[in-house]
């Protein structure tokens, strides 16, 4: 049956998906743009700018431990309307950093808590609003997409809304500073915070359960069940225990996967804007173009990296041997990041360039490990064991960037900046095939589970 008989549907949803992701993005890069002048305009140290970020990623790890569970019991529509809602408040709040930034400061000191600077107080807060709402994005999309789509179409469905982040990390230095410039660093955060208002309109519109979307035929549902056993009401609000989820392998994989990981493509987010500052003394708007082009290279990463198993599996591999070959190899490009550093002095498109083929292959990687738990697991459990490994990786985050925060401030103080940076990028060349590594031995082989 030809792709017109069976009919095109489920790429509307993905289409949501994907701008869904991009305001995501639009709205969490916001501050690391601002950083340079923000930091300047607050006095903020490394380590102040590093607690604001790793409190975004904390609150984000937390919450999507519980992101996951929710989304799993009240509906993928309900629980993504929700999440945008929530974040594209936080998104606007750091507006209204300032003022918010006493009130958490007395509270603190309330508690008998270390006072920090006003500052910093108020953008940790609107951080924390934004990670909270942000947490739902990732498993919210993921159980959209095992909902419409076959297996054998996800990694590439995914590939496609994640490269929304792309798009997202590419229109913000094409906005934001020039925002920021014209109407002030207010402005900013409020107008791209608004975005996400807009897209819940065409998602309440538009998105409903496979089995109850109107504009869906009969042709479609049964290619996109064509492997799977519909996804009843009954079924859609069973509890299945974490304790449960985390006595798989399978679960354990995903989880040590994200957490080697997502640091690496938080670490490139948050601090390349301030790297291209220290080192190549860039200021504001001189940053867009090769922050543009570095964000334009992950968009290849991401689709290409969906793609890159159905190609192996063509060759007649079994699915998970497919991805996980598609993932041996996709590890292999970040260890470019390495050579970022010493051929540096070259040119500042140097490590532009390499740093950004190791964020394509971040974005490609990220498109298969998602697919790995709507592959094993059953529908009604996806989102909650994405929320798990996305709560791991936001703990890796955490741990990198204030690892990161420690060794700028301890290097510049050394008179040599230029070494803690070199240590940050050496671990992100390596993180994927230590990854890797470790979740071929916890599932040699592809395992279906069927006992929840």
């Amino acid at each position: 049956m030809s792709s017109n008989q069976i009919g095109k549907y489920r790429w509307t949803i993905c289409a949501l998906l994907f701008f869904a992701t991009t305001v995501n993005y639009l709205d969490r890069q916001v501050l690391s743009l601002l950083a340079p002048d923000l930091s300047k305009e607050f006095g903020w140290s490394n380590t102040d700018y590093a607690n604001i970020t790793a409190v975004f990623q904390f609150v984000y790890a937390i919450s999507m431990l519980f992101a996951g569970r929710l989304i799993d019991k009240i509906g993928t529509k309900a629980a993504y309307t929700l999440a945008i809602a929530i974040w594209s408040i936080g998104a606007i709040l750091h507006a209204y950093a300032i003022p918010a930034g006493e009130a958490t400061s007395n509270l603190l000191a309330t508690l008998g808590l270390a006072v920090v600077p006003v500052s910093v107080a108020g953008f940790m807060l609107s951080r924390a609003v934004l990670a909270f709402g942000e947490a739902g994005n990732f498993p919210a999309a993921i159980k959209a997409t095992a909902e419409y789509f076959p297996k054998h179409e996800r990694s590439f469905a995914t590939g496609i809304f994640n490269s929304g982040a792309n798009i997202g990390a590419i229109l913000a230095p094409l906005t934001v500073p020039w925002i920021a410039e014209k109407f002030g660093w207010q402005t900013a955060f409020i107008v791209i915070g608004a975005i996400g208002f807009a897209w819940m309109v065409a998602w309440e519109i538009l998105y409903d359960r496979p089995e109850k979307q109107k504009r869906l035929g009969k042709a479609e549902l049964d290619y996109i069940q064509q492997h799977d056993a519909p996804l009843s009401d009954t079924v859609a609000t069973e509890k299945t225990s974490w304790l449960k989820l985390l006595s798989y392998r399978q679960t354990w994989a995903f989880v040590f996967g994200k957490f080697m990981t997502d640091g690496v493509w938080w670490f490139f987010l948050f601090w390349l804007p301030k790297y291209l500052e220290v080192q190549y003394k860039m200021q504001k708007t001189e940053i867009v173009i090769p922050l543009a082009v570095l964000y334009s290279m992950t968009m290849v990463g991401s689709i290409g990296g969906g793609w890159l198993p159905s190609y192996f599996m063509k060759q007649g591999m079994a699915p998970y041997t497919g991805r996980m070959r598609a993932m041996l190899l996709i590890a292999v490009f970040p260890l470019v990041v390495l050579l970022a550093q010493p051929f540096g002095y070259i040119s500042s498109w140097v490590p532009v360039l390499l740093i950004g083929i190791g964020a394509s292959a971040h974005q490609a990687w990220s498109a298969n490990i998602f697919t790995t738990v709507s592959d094993m697991f059953p529908k009604k459990a996806v989102a909650s064991v994405v929320g798990i490994g996305g709560m791991a990786g936001g703990l890796g985050g955490v741990l990198i960037s204030k690892s990161g925060g420690w060794l700028f401030d301890y290097y510049k103080a050394a008179g040599h900046i230029q070494t803690g940076y070199t240590i940050m990028f050496s671990f992100c060349a390596v993180a994927y095939l230590l990854a890797w590594a470790v979740m071929k031995a916890l599932v040699p082989a592809h395992k279906d589970i069927t006992d929840l």
